[in-house]
Parts: structure tokens; C-alpha cells; sequence
């Protein structure tokens, strides 16, 4: 992966629509923040429920703390505060989840729980995905490594629907595992079940694989407002990517 992610590779990045721009837009305008932290909830609360199971909570009161986590930050007007320093939008959260935890025993959670406010709880998927987790992880790396994996998810799942919507589900199917070095499949043999010849089947690839790049960068640029921050979330991406393999 080195190099293609770059701020340099594929073009200028753009970051006018990021997660802080995202809650600075909202700040003060009650549906339109609650709109914004609710697709905050959903990109993050895998990464943040996996970070409090492994501080010790079980996996009910992880689902409990996750949820409160987001809303506590939505009461207290967190997310629009903090933006106006901006940075990585990851590191805030971790930060804001660290104190969060903290203070968790000091919070009256059935009052917090009892406000108008509510999400959408997890599913047993988050649990499930926590159980594959490297045991020797730190709940920071359980962190890094779980929003990268959302990252990724993400950019794949934006690349199926464009290939649906161009009538390319099944050739997106065929040749998807090549993304991800994880195809054992031969050119040959997808040539023989998808009926292109050997180099189309590369150049299809190729295009699939810029594309996909593409839709990565743009996904980490939403969580900054820099260049700067971009490469080095870039590294720390590449780092996670790299010791969940």
C-alpha cells in the first residue's frame, strides 16, 4: 500500500465535507446534529464498543456505554466545541471516550439513558467482530484496528453499489478478492468463469482497484480537515491494515 494513498496519489484531495464539517454545520441546529452524530454512530461504534469491552465491561454493558458514549457527547455539545480545534477526528474521539470511561462510574446512566435522545443499539455483529480481535491487543490498537476495518468496509460497500447501479454486480463478485490480496483465483480462471479474455480481466482489475483506491482516500479525508493529518492518518492506517493481516 505504500505510496498510492498519498495526498499526492490520484488526484486533489478535497476536505470541505469531513465529520467536522459535518457537526460544525449542524452545531445548534437540533435535527441536523443529531442527523450528523448519527452517521458519526454509525462509522465509529464498532471501533468504540470493541475499545470498551476490552477495558473489561461485558458485552451488555459495552452495548449500554457505546450508546451513552455517543449521546453524552451530543448532550454536552462535544462534538461542535471540539471542532473549532479540528485535528484528527479519530484521536478526538479516543480521547473523548478515554475520559468518558473514566467518569463512567461517577455518571447516573439509568438519568442519561431516561433522556429524550436515543440510537440505534448495536447489533451481534459488533460482538462477534470483537471475538475475531487479536487477544494481545491494547484497547487503543483494538481502536485503530477496528476504524480501519470500517474504513475499508465502508469503501467497498460505496464501490458495490457503483458497480450494481453500472449492471457489474456479478463481475464485481468475480473479481473483488483481488482488492485485498486475498484472491487465490488465477487470471485464468476467472477469465474462463466471467468469459472476458485474460486481459480484459486485468484491465477490469486495475480499474476496479483504482477506483476502490480512490474511494479509501476519500473516506480517511472525511476525517480530517488537512493534508497534514491526512498523510499521517494514512500511516496509521497502513499500520492497522498492516497487523490485522
Amino acid at each position: 500500500m505504500e505510496g498510492w494513498l498519498s495526498s499526492t496519489a490520484g488526484g486533489q484531495l478535497r476536505f470541505e465535507t469531513t465529520h467536522w464539517s459535518q457537526v460544525r454545520a449542524a452545531a445548534g441546529q437540533g435535527e441536523k446534529i443529531r442527523d450528523a452524530l448519527e452517521d458519526l454512530y454509525h462509522s465509529y461504534c464498532y471501533p468504540v464498543y470493541s475499545f470498551i469491552r476490552r477495558w473489561g465491561y461485558n458485552r451488555q454493558d459495552a452495548q449500554d456505554l457505546t450508546h451513552d458514549f455517543f449521546i453524552c457527547l451530543l448532550e454536552k455539545d462535544a462534538f461542535t466545541r471540539a471542532a473549532a480545534g479540528q485535528g484528527k477526528f479519530r484521536t478526538f474521539l479516543l480521547r473523548a471516550l478515554e475520559f468518558f470511561l473514566q467518569h463512567a462510574d461517577e455518571r447516573a446512566r439509568a438519568q442519561k439513558r431516561g433522556g429524550r435522545a436515543t440510537l440505534v443499539f448495536l447489533d451481534g455483529d459488533a460482538e462477534e467482530a470483537y471475538q475475531l480481535i487479536d487477544p494481545g491487543l491494547t484497547a487503543e490498537q483494538i481502536f485503530d484496528a477496528q476504524w480501519a476495518t470500517r474504513l475499508v468496509e465502508s469503501s467497498l460497500a460505496q464501490l458495490r453499489r457503483e458497480m450494481e447501479r453500472a449492471g457489474k454486480s456479478e463481475l464485481f463478485d468475480q473479481l473483488s478478492g483481488f482488492l485485498l490480496a486475498g484472491e487465490d483465483s488465477s487470471y485464468l480462471e476467472v477469465a474462463q468463469r466471467t468469459g472476458l479474455t485474460i486481459a480484459a480481466v486485468k484491465a477490469a482489475i486495475y480499474r476496479l482497484r483504482v477506483r476502490y483506491r480512490e474511494l479509501l482516500r476519500n473516506e480517511v479525508a472525511r476525517t480530517v480537515a488537512s493534508s497534514a493529518d491526512f498523510e499521517a492518518e494514512i500511516r496509521a492506517l497502513q499500520a492497522s491494515l498492516s497487523g490485522s493481516q
